[in-house]
Order: C-alpha cells, then structure tokens, then sequence
C-alpha cells in the first residue's frame, strides 16, 4: 500500500505507459464518505457518464437514517451504490468490484460488501487519530494488516484537491468541498470513462458560480491526472455498450418518476396538483421536480417545517385540490401530529415517504 504525490495540471496529460484494459461484462462500484462528501452527487454523475457510454444501469443511493450525525460517525456515513452492464440488469450485485471511501466510518461501514481482491480507493488524508476513534477503530486499518485481502490504493485526495484549487483563491473549506469530483476523476480514467460529459454538467450547473465551476473542473482533471501519472493501477476496465431493444431510452429516479406520476394523475383526474414539503434528503427532489410543472397547473410549497407542510397540505384537501406532501423518515415522525387530524377529518392527502434505511430520529 503506498500512497503517492502525482503532478496535478488542469489540461488532461498523457500515460507514460500502455496501462492494459480488461474488459468485463459487469462492474459495482461505490462512493462513500460523510453526509458532506457528496458521494450522492459523485454516484450520480458517474451513473449519467456510464449511460452516455452505453451500459444498463442501476443505482442504489444510501442515507444515514438520522437528520444530521455529527461528522465522521459511523451513523453519518453516506455512500451511492451503482451496478453497470453489458447486458440488462434489474438489480445491483451482491459484492462490489471497486470501493471508493472519505474516511474510516465509511470504510467500516462498507468493507464487508467488497469482494476479495477488489479495489479499495482510499482517502488516506483522513485517517488521523481523531477520524479513527470517531469510527471506534483501536487501530488503524491501514498498517493493521485488515485489508490484506484487498488491492488497496491510498490516495491523499483531500491535499491534492486543495493544491488543484488554489488557483481559484476559493477558501479551505469550500476546496475540501470538491474533493468527490477529484475521486470521481480517478474512478473516471479507471474505468474508460470521457470527462466531457461531467465538465459540461459541472459548467452547466455551476454556472453563476464561475469560481465554483472552475474548482470542481479542475479537481476532476487532477484525479485523472493522478490516475495517469502514478500507475497506481494495474489494470483499466472497460465494460462495453449494453446490446438492447431499439428504441428511445431515458435515466429517471424513483423522485422524477412519482413526480411524473402526480402530474398525470393530476390532470387524468381533473384536480389541480399541490405539493408542500420541507426540504429533507432524500426527498427534496421531488420538491425541485414539481416546481418546473407550472405549465401543468402544479403549484409547490416549500414550507417552514414538517408540521407546516403537512398542515398546507391538508387545508388544499379542504379546498378540493390533489393534495400530496413528501418527506424522509426522520420527518414523517415530525408530521404524525398532523397525520393524526388528517386521518380524523377523513381528509385524502398523499403522503410520500422516501424512507433512509435504518431506525430514525425526530
């Protein structure tokens, strides 16, 4: 295991030498780190790349159940599970091919679903004493010889990040912050993949934010750089274009799809679409989904807290209207006061709740 400083330029550079590519027919790779890491976003860009390049996709995005644990918990760990394919899939695999990890909570959390000889990416910037005994580690797993079993790769991504960014005068704190996009360079150049699609994403989105922009463009760059220049790997993968019925294909999630699915009961029905939420991982996408419908006659609600929602949710039932309010776990326990009157008026509201596995607070 070693962990090596590689030269981090903005411009893509070339490898040295002919890294071998090993095709496969099938690859799980997945991101996990702090609530804060971003591997949400991480997993899905690396989702929208693989589906641009042709492969069957499927994903599975994992929340801690609590609103907020306190940082390098175990209880706070986050991570983005995605299965890509050469032929169609219906589910993610059982083992992953490759493990992609922020710090030692996220490491402990999911080592166990690595399959022997997979790759470990690891964030060895954040293995100092404190994040150890924030993930009740006696000792550390780097030099405990726990991960013998695996083809370990150390990677000092939170310093390279920072060094990537400076240029951009942005403060420590929100160059930390684009740390995933650095990660997600390295699995990027691992598995074959253009930085295109997600450099235009990231201009696209960022895009009133230049500075912004600019930082998590260049923290991509530099982890495939590093990726290049280090040969840290000995092999790259490549997973071929999936062979499917022709027709016209689109990447959706579980939020568009019920988004969807309430507009058109909306106007099947005849009753105009009112959606009142309070913003909660991971259902505030249906919130932002909804919003873009006005078209349709949805209007949305972004209320003031859980009670506040479920309360305007249930004076729109009074007025003849869809009434449909979403949230998570920790939330619904913070609208059932609400529920409660709901149910005794026999009042129809839809209540979504977009569960996070595990018990939940309130």
């Amino acid at each position: 295991m070693s962990s090596v400083e590689a030269p981090l330029r903005a411009k893509s550079v070339s490898s040295q030498v002919n890294i071998p590519k090993t095709e496969l027919e099938k690859a799980s790779i997945r991101f996990a780190g702090d609530s804060g890491d971003g591997m949400q976003l991480t997993g899905t860009r690396f989702s929208a790349t693989s589906v641009m390049a042709g492969n069957d996709v499927i994903t599975f995005p994992d929340y801690p159940a609590e609103i907020r644990a306190p940082a390098g918990t175990l209880a706070g760990v986050s991570s983005f599970d995605l299965s890509i394919s050469s032929n169609e899939i219906y589910t993610t695999a059982d083992f992953l091919s490759v493990l992609v990890v922020m710090n030692p909570a996220a490491l402990k959390m999911n080592l166990q679903d690595l399959e022997k000889g997979g790759i470990l990416i690891i964030n060895s910037d954040s293995f100092e004493e404190n994040d150890l005994r924030k993930a009740e580690y006696s000792e550390n797993p780097l030099e405990s010889g726990e991960l013998n079993d695996y083809r370990v790769v150390q990677i000092p991504i939170t310093k390279l990040t920072l060094r990537a960014v400076e240029e951009t005068g942005l403060s420590h704190r929100d160059g930390v912050r684009c740390k995933n996009f650095f990660s997600l360079g390295v699995v990027q150049w691992l598995f074959v993949r253009s930085l295109d699609q997600t450099r235009d994403w990231i201009e696209d989105k960022f895009k009133n934010k230049p500075e912004i922009a600019k930082a998590n463009v260049l923290a991509l760059q530099a982890g495939y750089n590093y990726a290049i220049t280090t040969e840290l790997f000995q092999a790259r993968y490549n997973v071929p274009p999936a062979v499917l019925p022709s027709g016209e294909y689109r990447q959706i999630t579980g939020n568009q799809a019920f988004s969807l699915g309430c507009v058109a009961a909306s106007l099947r029905s005849g009753l105009s679409l009112l959606y009142s939420s309070y913003p909660i991982t991971p259902a505030s996408d249906i919130l932002h989904e909804l919003a873009q419908y006005k078209n349709f006659g949805v209007k949305t609600i972004q209320a003031e807290d859980e009670i506040a929602a479920m309360s305007s949710s249930i004076g729109s039932a009074f007025g003849g209207v869809l009434a449909v309010t979403g949230t998570s776990g920790p939330g619904l326990d913070l609208k059932s006061e609400a529920i409660g009157y709901a149910v005794m008026a026999e009042l129809p509201v839809v209540v979504l709740n977009v569960q996070r596995g595990g018990p939940s607070t309130g």
